[in-house]
């Protein structure tokens, strides 16, 4: 008789004397099994320990024998063979669907249940996102930013609820989703929810967070991926308790589609202790299918959809660019388990781009700027006796001082992090000016854009100013300031809302303070690398001024969408105002965001897009360095 079990982190085939053939015991070596004559068994490492068990069992079956497994493998197949059925109903459900087979009676009451239980009334295309997630169970919603992926996630989970299948909702993604989940979860349901915050703060008064049980529950559970990584055993726990069903929801899911990476093992440990999975993320393959693969492990994690055959198949296909037949690979395997809604889908107002403003510079920002850049250009002529990874850096460097220059000539004071290059060395009147700037006077930039927003504050308007520099932020910030309007400033620095608490208000308060009409804070300003992702500022903004812009053209796109939503843009159109100093690199900068994001967005309106890297790196200053010095 034929043995199956496992002892410590081995998987053993425990057998007798004639039970196997030479052949059977060559696959088994072939599978990485080592036999022990002595014990007359083979043992293999745990890891990927289901595939193995599955591929031994049916070998030895289709050979003949009916091995007996332990009664926790015995389990863990049965759990397996579960979930395969499992799957297989919900590619079905998900195919019909997406093909346009819904089922009318189900749709008509789920759309019943949520005009009598929901204040917010879902768009069409959320009801079918929503009617997806409950076709396939555990599935995925690719929609593009801006349409509404928590409200559908919302719905679902209170119809879950109120049928019994769930108790709680556990979010894992970026700080910045803290506070959106909690106000959409009010605005979609209702009610303010019980919540609890599973990051930063002391780690034992977090661990105790984790004791609940049925009555002490709460309706909402958000945590980050770092936490996650450090906390996933207690987490597991929790979703292990009796009586106490989770919901499991991966918000921005792109941050887990690093193979083998830390934050994918600890959502991938947790994930088959939920009840219910869902990811959520706009740009699901930021590189590669590759991408995929976590994606779809998490939400069936003890069937993952793509076979280790097809892993294979798509990165092979993938790095010799047939990228058409690794999509169809994608398409046969995991198409019907995600929904994607694309931006022409919202029903949105039009985006209104107005013609950037021509501004001449002040006396003294054009004296500072011609000067840095006829030091640039003549450091250039030298290079090529550079270090080619020193050129590099010099290079970005002087890209940066540019950009400073047409943001606020006093930016040039500070130091740039692995950037020594003195562009002033030897003008001492020059530097003077520079640390007089102050004192000499106003950007024309700002003596521009004040009256510009006091216009739109007159007609009632609130707006959102860009910039990228931080003393350009607080700058803009305090000249924004009125006897009527306040002006409240997010950069990096600001904190997001964990369990520590301070006199300092967090970004969610700042926003929340923002979008309220009667706040008089009327003017938010911002970087767009602080809010970048899960922002909504589309209900009670329609303007956004664009001060001076970076080469990073995904925060330049993700910025456009933070005031071009649904539930806000479908009557209402967003407005966005350019600020240009005449014969700069101004036009350049944005020129070339512009072209990369319009390229982008024709992608991400793909269902299965590879976002090129170099929209995301860095390394477009080098490229508009070439086009300004090496002419």
């Amino acid at each position: 008789m034929i043995k199956i079990l496992t002892e410590g982190d081995q998987l053993v085939i425990q057998v007798e004397e004639g039970d196997l053939e030479p052949r059977h015991a060559s696959q088994f070596v072939y599978w990485g099994f080592e036999y022990d004559s002595k014990r007359r068994r083979y043992t293999a490492p745990e890891a990927g320990k289901l595939t193995l068990l599955q591929k031994v069992t049916a070998y030895l079956e289709k050979s003949g024998h009916s091995p007996r497994l332990s009664a926790e493998l015995e389990s863990v197949l049965q759990r397996i063979k579960t979930a395969e059925i499992a799957l297989s109903m919900a590619l079905d459900a998900g195919m019909k669907l997406k093909d346009g087979a819904v089922d009318m009676l189900k749709a008509q009451e789920f759309s019943d249940y949520l005009k009598m239980n929901l204040p917010r009334r879902l768009k069409e295309h959320q009801i079918k996102a929503a009617l997806h997630l409950l076709a396939v169970q555990n599935g995925a919603n690719f929609s593009v930013p801006g349409s509404g992926k928590t409200t559908v996630v919302l719905a679902v989970f209170h119809l879950l609820r109120h049928l019994g299948e769930v108790d709680a909702l556990f979010v894992v993604g970026p700080p910045a989703c803290f506070g959106p989940w909690r106000t959409e979860y009010k605005e979609t349901l209702g009610k303010s929810p019980t919540y609890e915050i599973l990051a930063g703060g002391n780690v034992d008064d977090r661990r105790t967070k984790y004791l609940v049980n049925p009555d002490s529950v709460c309706d909402l559970y958000l945590t980050t991926f770092q936490t996650l990584q450090r906390d996933w055993e207690k987490v597991r726990i929790l979703f292990e308790k009796q009586g106490v069903k989770f919901y499991l929801v991966v918000d921005e899911a792109h941050y887990i589609k690093q193979i083998n990476g830390a934050w994918a093992e600890a959502v991938l440990n947790v994930a088959s202790h939920a009840v219910r999975r869902t990811i959520l993320t706009g740009t699901p393959y930021p590189q590669s299918y590759a991408d995929a693969f976590n994606l779809f492990d998490v939400l069936w994690p003890e069937r993952p959809p793509i076979s280790a055959t097809d892993r294979h198949r798509v990165q092979y296909l993938t790095q010799k660019n047939h990228l058409p037949e690794a999509a169809e690979i994608l398409k046969e395997t995991v198409g019907p388990l995600f929904y994607r809604v694309r931006k022409p889908d919202l029903g949105l107002a039009p985006q209104i781009f107005h013609a950037p403003i021509q501004i001449k510079m002040n006396k003294y920002e054009r004296l500072v700027y011609d000067s840095i850049l006829d030091k640039i250009q003549e450091l250039s002529q030298s290079d090529y006796f550079r270090d080619i990874d020193l050129l590099m850096r010099l290079r970005r460097g002087r890209m940066i001082r540019l950009r400073q220059c047409v943001s606020y000539s006093a930016l040039l004071r500070s130091a740039i992090t692995e950037y020594t290059e003195n562009l002033l060395e030897g003008d001492m009147a020059l530097s003077d000016v520079i640390m007089r700037y102050d004192e000499l006077e106003t950007p024309g930039k700002i003596e521009t854009l004040l009256p510009i927003l006091q216009n739109l504050l007159d007609r009632g308007e609130k707006v959102v100013i860009w910039s990228n520099f931080v003393q350009t932020l607080e700058l803009l910030c305090e000249r924004a300031n009125t006897s009527d309007h306040h002006s409240k400033l997010i950069y990096g620095a600001t904190p997001i809302q964990s369990t520590n608490f301070s006199d300092e208000m967090t970004r969610e308060e700042i926003i929340q303070q923002f979008l309220r009409p009667d706040s008089g804070v009327d003017v938010l300003v911002a970087n767009p690398a602080a809010c970048a992702e899960s922002i909504s500022l589309h209900k009670s903004c329609s303007y956004a001024i664009y001060y001076d812009l970076s080469y990073n053209s995904a925060q330049y796109l993700q910025s456009l969408d933070r005031i071009h939503r649904v539930g806000g843009s479908e009557d209402k159109s967003a407005n966005y105002i350019f600020l240009q100093y005449e014969n700069s690199i101004d036009a350049d900068i944005l020129s070339n965001v512009r072209t990369k994001a319009e390229n982008m967005s024709q992608v991400i309106d793909l269902d299965y897009a590879i976002y090129s890297l170099d929209m995301f790196e860095e390394d477009e200053e080098l490229g508009a360095y070439a086009r300004i010095f090496n002419k």
